[in-house]
């Protein structure tokens, strides 16, 4: 009985469901079957046949002959069924109609008023030409016929013009609510191309309020029926009078300077601030979508973009065996992806990173190039298997980038420091002078000025290296001598191990940001950016120059930490903490490009200078420095430091165990 009963019910209630179900699929529905556009058609054009008779006839005139109805009516709705037919106007999806349609629409009544009107000249001669009346009889008349195919077209397209639309409001005001509604700055052919591709975006992330013209002269004027703001007043004021919530820098005209001005003052009131680059190709809607994306902290850095001497740096690289040492590293990898545009014989790719080697090499080879790419893995420490590299490739050019650079480790582990940055420089510095490689640039660090930790000392051991062996190869009586250049600059935005990917990281986590004080500054590059200089260097060097790169104006890091949050939508010390936890071992308030006793010479690069550091112990520093190797081998820290506090006599340690050495 109950299995029955259940029975019973399931055929009563499934039906129901069913045709629920059909209905919430009817509301979701992509496109209607053609069938029914059809239809819709015929019934349109039968009604438009209608109003013409009714309208005609109305006037005293008789639109067709009814003595041949019977005959009249088939033909006229077989006509535009057979040319719908033909012409698929009714394949089209109604909500994406276009002027295409309309064309097509156009084109099929036009054929079937012509034909219609042909059929009326063939009645008159086969219906009158037994009669002896003088009265002409025609099945249609031609008048009518032409209001007719006016009404028709007019039906047809004005019914797939209320479709589109409706559907597109209906769509728009079921989405509005989720949308973020968005003000886009200019009013130019490349803003309303993003503006425009952004409404047709699928799905939609932003709700188009109005446009925004700094040069506006009259506020009555719409784009897409959205007004047009006059930048009269601050861009933040703006933005609540019409209760928007972000804004898209789309005007190209804006410089630098006024772009900083709109986003710090979006930021400081918590909007949310989008970029989109300049739009080449406005045909591909999907593109142009894809490259509205937030602003990075790299796109606020306020400096002008570098121009280098390319014809100076190809002299240097192109069609010659370039060694690239940490290519894995971000510096290296970069340097690998610059010199590469240079059109080298080979390049060499050397780390001790076996993972990021690999990525780099695949890289690499997907390069349409003629350059040859080879791989080693090698320790820059290990002599022995550097000389190999050597004698395999005979490098004409050294990129030295190779290096342990975090300032806490190798606080911790300075026999580490020593063999990576001292050692490892040592090794491939004098390989490059007895295989006569003709250039050989180091990459250094701003922490290598009156060092306050054992990598920054580390570094300017490696510096006073190198320009020891260039002094002491100029007074070789050899004809060839390599040219032994350092390169000097302060942190990277996005290389490995500094604060924006850490930030970054910190933020996605929910936070805390961490910063080791307040007060806390740093001078700011980025990767490209040192990259182009480094090669720029390494081109108009003559040999035991340090150069330093014009790195622009120092960076408050709370205040980065305050603008990343910022930028990720997100208010400091609310939704995401910032947290003060103590300098680090080592770490100083404030980095120097410059020794306190050093001077500066300009070149014709003017963000690179020439640093004129004292170098009065050249002649011992190599005696010191093999001790200082030696020492590092028994793994005491101690006197690992003592050894180099008497090398850099100006290496004064800070927040370290190693202060008592001073």
């Amino acid at each position: 009985m109950k299995s029955i009963l259940r029975t019973s019910l399931a055929s009563i209630i499934l039906p129901f469901i069913n045709k629920v179900n059909s209905l919430r699929r009817m509301n979701t529905l992509n496109y209607l079957p053609r069938w029914i556009i059809l239809l819709i058609d015929m019934i349109i054009i039968s009604i438009s046949a209608m109003i013409t008779y009714e309208m005609l006839n109305g006037m005293g005139r008789n639109p067709v002959h009814k003595k041949y109805i019977y005959i009249i009516i088939p033909i006229y709705l077989l006509l535009h069924l057979f040319f719908f037919w033909l012409l698929r106007t009714y394949s089209g999806i109604i909500r994406h109609s276009s002027y295409i349609d309309a064309v097509k629409i156009f084109i099929a009544l036009f054929l079937i008023l012509i034909i219609l009107i042909a059929i009326n000249f063939a009645s008159i001669f086969l219906f009158n030409q037994d009669s002896d009346s003088d009265k002409v009889e025609k099945l249609f008349m031609n008048t009518g016929l032409f209001i007719n195919f006016i009404f028709s077209f007019c039906g047809l397209f004005v019914y797939r013009i209320v479709v589109k639309q409706t559907f597109e409001a209906y769509m728009s005001e079921s989405q509005s609510s989720n949308l973020m509604k968005a003000l886009v700055f200019g009013t130019d052919a490349n803003a309303i191309s993003v503006a425009n591709a952004l409404k047709s975006e699928k799905p939609a992330r932003f709700k188009i309020v109005g446009f925004v013209d700094k040069v506006s002269q009259s506020s009555s004027k719409r784009i897409f029926d959205l007004p047009i703001i006059k930048l009269n007043k601050k861009i933040a004021v703006l933005m609540r009078s019409i209760n928007a919530e972000a804004l898209i820098i789309a005007d190209k005209s804006l410089s630098k300077d006024e772009k900083l001005i709109i986003v710090d003052e979006c930021l400081e009131f918590n909007y949310k601030v989008y970029t989109v680059p300049l739009i080449s190709d406005w045909e591909d809607r999907k593109e142009i979508s894809n490259k509205v994306k937030n602003f990075q902290i790299q796109d606020l850095l306020e400096r002008k973009p570098i121009i280098i001497d390319n014809k100076t740096i190809s002299s240097q690289i192109h069609n010659k065996t370039v060694l690239i040492t940490g290519a894995a590293g971000s510096i290296g990898s970069e340097i690998v992806r610059q010199v590469m545009a240079f059109n080298p014989k080979k390049v060499i790719i050397l780390d001790q990173a076996e993972t990021p080697l690999h990525h780099l090499s695949l890289e690499m080879n997907k390069l349409q190039s003629k350059t040859k790419i080879r791989t080693e893995i090698a320790d820059i420490r290990n002599k022995i298997a550097i000389v190999e590299i050597f004698k395999k490739y005979h490098p004409e050019v050294v990129f030295h980038a190779a290096a342990y650079k975090h300032v806490p480790l190798m606080e911790e582990n300075p026999a580490q420091a020593i063999f990576a940055n001292v050692l490892g420089t040592k090794n491939l510095a004098d390989l490059s002078l007895e295989y006569s490689v003709k250039s050989f640039v180091m990459v250094s660090t701003d922490k290598a000025v009156n060092p306050s930790n054992v990598m920054g000392a580390s570094k300017r051991i490696a510096e006073k290296y190198i320009q020891y062996l260039h002094h002491s190869s100029q007074k070789l009586d050899s004809q060839f001598k390599t040219k032994f250049i350092t390169t000097r600059f302060g942190n990277v935005l996005g290389s490995n191990g500094s604060v924006v990917p850490l930030f970054t990281q910190q933020i996605a986590e929910g936070g805390p940001i961490t910063i080791t004080h307040p007060d806390i500054i740093r001078y700011f590059m980025t990767i490209p950016e040192a990259c182009q200089l480094v090669l720029e260097a390494g081109a108009m060097g003559n040999g035991g120059e340090i150069y330093i790169f014009d790195m622009g104006q120092p960076v408050k890091i709370i205040d980065l930490a305050k603008k990343m949050i910022r930028l990720a939508g997100f208010t400091p010390d609310k939704e995401i903490k910032i947290k003060i936890v103590g300098l680090r071992p080592g770490e100083k308030l404030y980095e120097e490009l410059l020794n306190d006793s050093s001077k500066t010479l300009p070149t014709y690069h003017e963000k690179i200078m020439i640093a004129q550091e004292v170098a009065n112990d050249l002649d011992v520093i190599k005696e010191s420095i093999d001790e200082l190797i030696t020492t590092a081998c028994s793994y005491s820290s101690n006197e690992i430091v003592l050894k180099m506090k008497s090398i850099v006599p100006e290496f004064l340690s800070k927040n370290s165990n190693f202060e008592s050495l001073d």
